[in-house]
């Protein structure tokens, strides 16, 4: 699984490296937008001293504490990117992981190398379980997320092959976290937790321990307990034929909006609406949505009470997107949440879902996210998407990009230097450009 510059097996084309170092400035950035939420905070707090990894918080830990807290930093706000293969917030795993284990004196070349090694490995994990995996309320993020992310940490430690193996068997002992724990700060905790399992698994594999060499597709492995209803399992020979990137052929989706994967269809729909006609939020007397039932799931609040609670209310998304034609930090704070109470929009949003049938019999077990607004004068608007903007269908442009970046930086004066810096990260001589995220300069490395 090894990533190689030649042709030939995992060889990732210049176009895959150039999306993966897009995501890895995505991730970088969602750290420090998160570096100072109340969880974050917390998870630095109970963080053990000691060791030379940086934090995102200031101060240094030992490498798999700094991975815990540089993660769950990542995705305090959600606003990092989701992969479908790994049902998982891959990058907000991978990255912390890897900046924590490997430190900034690697070169940028291996930090890409390791992160596609990681994440095809969370693409062939999660091939074996399947959306069943999460549709059962299994959190990707810390299950599969944690186990392919053990493979990109032991490649940039420099881990053979058996090295590898033995990581990935270990990493599936420290699989865990359910999705019931959304809108609470467990939830961006589980990047955390996945980041810091990925560095322990590679550096136990690395010390020469080991799990069962059938973990994954033997009796009571992983796939045994954990795969859905419908998936045969491991297919040995289509991983082993498998030629180009999984970040090619399904790409990672960065988020255009901070909030949970599951309303961005929505959200993305009523762009798409207001292109075409024009109305206001006070003309809107009923909103209809229509999601997957995973989706649907992981929406429980329809008035939310603080800000992790906004992020999983698919009333609050629509109802702020209406009012101010999108989202943005700012709307998932303790006091916008507060004083967005007693909106009356909140009321008028009703959200049901396709049976599991009909998802079952759809292609790729895909289906639409409709939305349907009925208007004061009469009118009837309806919109649906199939993929949210951001996806390898619908890519940001160069410039949403880079401001993105910029708003989680806080428009530092040295965010848009560090953004094309890592946009270029391929031929970086090592990660000290990064140095500012954590407080640091570079020559203090």
């Amino acid at each position: 699984m090894h990533a190689r510059h030649e042709d030939g097996p995992f060889a990732a084309a210049p176009a895959a490296r150039m999306l993966a170092q897009a995501a890895i400035a995505d991730a970088i950035g969602c750290m420090h937008a998160g570096r100072g939420d109340a969880t974050t905070r917390r998870v630095a707090q109970a963080a053990t001293a000691g060791g030379d990894a940086w934090l995102v918080t200031g101060g240094t830990a030992d490498p798999a504490a700094a991975a815990m807290v540089n993660g769950t930093a990542a995705h305090a706000l959600d606003y990092d990117d989701n992969f479908t293969p790994g049902m998982s917030h891959a990058s907000a795993v991978i990255v912390p992981a890897l900046l924590a284990a490997g430190g900034l004196r690697v070169s940028g070349r291996a930090l890409v190398d390791a992160y596609l090694v990681a994440l095809q490995a969370q693409a062939f994990v999660g091939a074996g379980v399947g959306p069943g995996h999460y549709a059962a309320g299994w959190h990707g993020t810390s299950t599969i997320g944690s186990v392919g992310t053990a493979a990109g940490v032991a490649h940039l430690l420099g881990a053979d092959a058996e090295g590898m193996r033995r990581a990935l068997t270990l990493a599936c002992s420290f699989a865990c976290g359910t999705k019931g724990q959304f809108g609470t700060p467990a939830k961006p905790f589980h990047a955390g937790l996945a980041a810091r399992n990925a560095v322990e698994a590679a550096r136990l594999a690395l010390a020469g321990m080991e799990g069962h060499p059938r973990a994954f597709e033997g009796p009571q492995g992983f796939a045994a307990m954990f795969r859905g209803a419908g998936t045969p399992g491991y297919d040995a020979a289509r991983i082993a034929g498998t030629t180009r990137h999984v970040i090619a052929t399904d790409g990672v989706v960065p988020k255009l909006h901070p909030c949970c994967g599951s309303t961005h269809l929505v959200v993305d729909a009523l762009t798409d609406l207001r292109r075409n006609a024009e109305f206001a939020a006070e003309d809107v007397q009923a909103i209809a949505v229509k999601v997957g039932t995973a989706n649907r799931l992981n929406l429980p609040y329809t008035r939310p009470e603080d800000e992790m609670q906004a992020r999983f209310s698919m009333n609050y998304c629509v109802a702020v997107a209406l009012r101010n034609g999108g989202l943005v930090l700012d709307d998932f704070t303790p006091a916008a949440v507060l004083a967005r109470r007693d909106d009356p929009l909140l009321a008028r949003l009703t959200m049901t879902s396709w049976t599991e049938a009909e998802e079952a019999a759809a292609p790729d077990a895909r289906l639409p996210h409709r939305l349907h607004l009925r208007l004061r004068d009469g009118r009837d608007l309806r919109a649906e998407r199939m993929f949210p903007r951001g996806d390898l269908r619908e890519p940001f442009r160069p410039e949403e990009v880079r401001a993105k970046f910029l708003a989680c930086c806080d428009d530092a004066p040295w965010a848009g230097a560090l953004h094309d810096r890592l946009m270029a990260l391929d031929g970086a001589a090592d990660l000290r450009p990064v140095a500012p995220i954590f407080g640091r300069s570079g020559d203090r490395c």
